[in-house]
Parts: structure tokens; C-alpha cells; sequence
């Protein structure tokens, strides 16, 4: 309180991304609304993070996140899923472009923390071509499947790198 009434303060957590495999988030905080979305956008635009995408609509891979109590769950998902994901973790993976994905929050519902453990699980993505390359291998290597021939595997790396 002071002399004249109440004086209010506001916070505004925002996620900015490319939808295409570009995404970030920022929190902002200050007497009006506007100036803290603002302070929080040019955060989030500030630290953005890349994750690679397969065929531009899912992640590679399943993963977690951790951050404080949060845990996430992120798993990749077949055509047609749609975006099952609770909260602020939905608008993560909307703004990052992906179309399929299954998510679960375990241990809290704090949208701060929810977010971090989402950015913390995707940060630990990984595409076939940059696991290949730190391998000094040809992604068709990594990729080629027990039964599957020479020729299906490199067919698979081919419509992954695009």
C-alpha cells in the first residue's frame, strides 16, 4: 500500500516462435500490462533455441525435461495426433511448428516451471544427421535397420534430411 491506494506490478510470460523449428520464452515484469508483455517478448526473442523436426511436424525422439519439481514428458507422435499437451506447453509447441506431439507434466502445474522443463527436454533433441555427423557416420549407417536393405535405409535417410 501506498498514499494513494494500491500499487499493482505485472508479470507476463510469452513464447515466441518461427513454426519452423525456432522457439523461445521470456518473462517480463512492470507497473502495466503492455510494457510487460513487451519487456518479456524481446526476452523470449533473445534467447530462442533451434530444434530439429522430423518431416517438419514432429520431434525425433522421446524425451524429459526436468526443471524445480517439473518433469515433462515429450513424446513424438504419428500423423494425425494433433498436439495433446496441457497449458503452457501447448503454446511452446504450437509456436515451434510441430503438429504431432504427446505431452504429460508431472509433479506441477507452475507455468514457469513447466515451460523450462520443456525447453530443458527439447534442447535434449537430436536429428539422425547431426548424431550421424558427431559419429563421423552416414546417417543411412545409423539408420539401416536389422531386415531392412542398403537401398530402403537410404531411402529413409533421404526423406529425413529433407
Amino acid at each position: 500500500m501506498v498514499k494513494g491506494g494500491k500499487r499493482f506490478g505485472f508479470a507476463a510470460l510469452v513464447v515466441v516462435g518461427d513454426g519452423k523449428g525456432r522457439v523461445g520464452f521470456g518473462h517480463g515484469k512492470a507497473r502495466e500490462v503492455p510494457e510487460a508483455i513487451n519487456k518479456a517478448t524481446a526476452a523470449a526473442k533473445k534467447k530462442m533455441i533451434r530444434v530439429a523436426l522430423k518431416e517438419g511436424r514432429t520431434l525425433h525422439h522421446d524425451g524429459t525435461g526436468h526443471f524445480g519439481a517439473g518433469r515433462v514428458v515429450v513424446r513424438s507422435a504419428p500423423a494425425g495426433t494433433g498436439i495433446i499437451a496441457g497449458g503452457p506447453m501447448r503454446a511452446v509447441f504450437e509456436a515451434l511448428g510441430v503438429a504431432d506431439v504427446v505431452t504429460k507434466s508431472v509433479g506441477t502445474s507452475n507455468p514457469y516451471n513447466m515451460i523450462r522443463a520443456t525447453f530443458d527436454g527439447l534442447s535434449n533433441q537430436s536429428s539422425p544427421k547431426s548424431v550421424a555427423q558427431r559419429r563421423g557416420k552416414k546417417v543411412a549407417d545409423l539408420l539401416g535397420r536389422g531386415g531392412a536393405s542398403e537401398v530402403e535405409a537410404e531411402a529413409d535417410a533421404a526423406a529425413l534430411t529433407e
